[in-house]
């Protein structure tokens, strides 16, 4: 396990310079793009107005994203603190009932991919019994999961396991929706058999996400294959006003029990 954090710790690092030096080429190809429409303008092919309205179309572009990324992450700390300050007595009786239930940490942290391929440590409320994939290593959980303890399928069902993560969206590794982050384990070998599955990775991942109100846990490959078009789809109409549109449904969904 720990070779294969390494591998993928390298593998990041590598991808994180290939990154850097494709930023470099597209600034570099706006450049070419304002000289040359610049040229045009001056050669009389196009007219100043076509050109200030060509200069003036790509500045609003990344102004917008800018914007909304801004607007996001501003959400993200918002929500999140309110989350934490409203449910503090609620993470302090869970926590209790953790450690009145069985033995072991409440609160547990686990190495998952983030944006861009890169690691980090997410917390959860403690579901399973102690050490549950000592004998078996990384393997999916499911409904009737013999390890998930009675309080942890409580906890699971109401989505309250997930409170801890409040503070990884505070630290900016996650953000309150996006794609679920996933161990590097599965990671690395969903991207051997499913095309295309890094484009999850072009968002910071999400407490909740639009794949997570829409399908119930991964119990095989094709339920992956499911999520992940929710995942890409999610990703290309990324917006504040679609955020607060999961939330809300995700609010819902605690609320009326029907947790998947």
């Amino acid at each position: 396990m720990m070779q294969l954090v390494e591998m993928q710790t390298k593998w990041n690092e590598m991808r994180s310079s290939a990154d850097e030096f494709k930023k470099f080429v597209q600034r570099d190809i706006m450049v070419r793009r304002y000289l040359r429409s610049y040229q045009n303008m001056v050669e009389g092919h196009v007219t100043v107005g076509e050109h200030i309205f060509d200069v003036a179309s790509k500045a609003r572009e990344i102004f917008l994203a800018s914007w909304r990324s801004f607007v996001k992450r501003t959400l993200d700390i918002v929500i999140s603190l309110i989350g934490v300050v409203l449910t503090a007595p609620l993470m302090v009786l869970i926590a209790i009932m953790i450690k009145v239930e069985s033995r072991g940490p409440v609160v547990y942290s686990q190495i998952r991919v983030g944006k861009k391929g890169k690691p980090f440590n997410m917390y959860k409320f403690r579901s399973m019994a102690a050490d549950a994939e000592m004998k078996t290593g990384p393997v999916w959980a499911s409904k009737k999961d013999s390890r998930i303890t009675k309080v942890g399928n409580f906890l699971r069902t109401a989505h309250l396991d997930e409170l801890p993560q409040f503070f990884n969206v505070l630290s900016g590794e996650m953000s309150l929706v996006g794609p679920r982050p996933e161990r590097p384990y599965f990671v690395h070998e969903f991207r051997k058999i499913i095309p295309h599955y890094d484009r999850r990775l072009c968002a910071k991942p999400g407490i909740t996400g639009l794949a997570q109100i829409k399908r119930s846990y991964d119990e095989s490959i094709a339920d992956v294959k499911k999520k992940l078009k929710y995942d890409v789809l999610y990703v290309k109409k990324m917006c504040p006003l679609l955020d607060l549109k999961v939330v809300f449904m995700t609010a819902l969904t605690v609320i009326l029990r029907t947790g998947r």
